[in-house]
């Protein structure tokens, strides 16, 4: 997964629309417009989110993936289960065991005849080899849904690890939300005792001030839960998981469809459907294998009383296939190894449709930030400041700065949303293709194109 850096978006525009509000009076410390991580960098730690920055424990994107791929439990069973396609392995290598039998004939003492015999199987027909190629195919198999499940969790930690940045950005908008809103109502509560508006506006700007904290404790609780999804998937009891802020505004690098087509070919779960024909065609040949009957060969020493001498005995049996050719057998794994070729080509169509679904959801995404980075958050932002600087000179309503206060926040949210839509669909391609050869990189602050 690639991934391009842009920097200007949230981070420096929170950072001057901050210094902003403190020119005006409105805000006490910029540090409310930065995100989470950026606070824990400074003198002030967001607490509302339940977070312990201090203590918590704080991963790199590279190491949480790691962390989750050695803690899974559902890896380390794909894991054993390669290790008992291993043993199935070493066992179909096995040769038949001979047999040693031992006959009496009469009881009595001068008649007595008695023997010894070793029996020898031989297998016909090619079983052993065909036996052993099953194995094989079925070692690769075992190894082919470990490398999807391993692309599974792996695309999940990266989901889980952006919808964390992205919930400790709504947390930092909301907190800033809510604070904007304390100190408009401070304003306006002096503006009242003053005479100069009416009390009106007050209760508007205190039913404004509540509903902003609501958003903040929702914001809070949301980030709460997407820190215990990681958590889990960390393999980790506890929640205040610490992430990487630097990456918040990473954009996923939008691969061309011929690129991707390419790499389907050899995504996991192409790659396990096409193993699963030939693990069926192996049984095939396993099955055609058993119609040829075996031979047993045989080798003793018989000595009757009545001669008082030793008498070798050769012989070697052979199964009649009269009734029972395996036809039955043979037809079973024929039907399934051509059920195979069908899923593969339903696993190649399905694939392909969500893989091309998902860099359509994040080509989408690419162009919704382009919109939002060049257009309508310097807009918004414009007109925010506008709004915000004239009320404290008294040229504009409570009413003005709070609908461009809910404009241009809701941008912003439009665009953490935007973000989290674009890393959820590029994680959806990462866990089809299974392309985890490097981690994502990052690149220079870059205009999305």
């Amino acid at each position: 997964m690639h991934i391009q850096k842009h920097e200007t978006v949230p981070v420096a525009l929170r950072r001057r629309v901050a210094i902003a509000l403190v020119s005006a009076g409105l805000l006490t410390t910029p540090l409310a417009f930065l995100p989470a991580a950026a606070q824990v960098s400074g003198t002030t730690a967001s607490t509302s989110a339940g977070t312990n920055p201090v203590n918590a424990p704080r991963v790199s994107l590279s190491q949480a993936v790691a962390l989750a791929l050695d803690a899974n439990p559902d890896l380390s069973a794909a894991r054993r289960e390669i290790a008992a396609a291993a043993g199935q392995i070493v066992q179909s290598r096995t040769r038949p065991n001979p047999e040693l039998g031992y006959s009496l004939e009469d009881t009595q003492s001068r008649t007595r005849t008695q023997s010894l015999q070793l029996n020898w199987p031989i297998e016909m027909g090619g079983k052993r080899d065909a036996r052993v190629n099953v194995a094989e195919r079925n070692h690769d198999a075992a190894s082919a849904d470990f490398d999807t499940r391993r692309a599974e969790i792996r695309a999940s930690v990266i989901a889980a690890y952006f919808e964390v940045l992205t919930a400790e950005e709504r947390v930092a908008l909301a907190l800033a939300s809510e604070e904007l809103a304390d100190k408009a109502t401070d304003v306006v509560s002096k503006r009242v005792l003053a005479g100069k508006v009416s009390p009106v506006e007050e209760t508007k700007s205190r039913v404004a001030g509540a509903g902003l904290r609501l958003e903040s404790s929702q914001a809070t609780g949301e980030l709460r839960a997407a820190k215990l999804r990681l958590a889990s998937l960390l393999g980790r009891d506890d929640v205040d998981v610490e992430v990487n802020s630097s990456v918040a505004d990473a954009i996923p690098f939008l691969p061309s469809t011929t690129a991707l087509r390419d790499r389907l070919r050899a995504s996991p779960t192409v790659r396990r459907a096409q193993l699963e024909i030939q693990r069926r065609s192996a049984i095939v040949s396993l099955e055609r294998s058993k119609a040829t009957p075996d031979i047993t060969l045989s080798l003793g020493v018989k000595r009757p009383n009545e001669l008082q001498r030793n008498q070798i005995l050769l012989g070697v049996s052979v199964p009649l296939p009269m009734f029972d050719r395996n036809q039955g057998n043979v037809m079973e794994a024929i039907q399934r190894e051509e059920k195979a070729r069908d899923e593969l080509a339903a696993v190649n169509k399905r694939v392909t449709t969500e893989v091309m679904q998902a860099r359509e959801r994040l080509a989408t995404a690419r162009e919704q930030l382009d919109v939002l980075v060049r257009t309508i958050l310097p807009g918004a932002k414009s007109a925010y400041d506008a709004a915000t600087i004239g009320f404290e000179n008294g040229k504009f309503s409570f009413l003005d700065v709070l609908d461009a206060q809910r404009t241009y926040f809701a941008s912003k949210s439009q665009y953490i949303r935007t973000v989290s839509d674009a890393h959820r669909a590029d994680a959806d391609i990462d866990r089809i293709l299974g392309d985890d050869a490097a981690m994502p990189t990052y690149s220079g602050s870059q205009v999305i194109k």
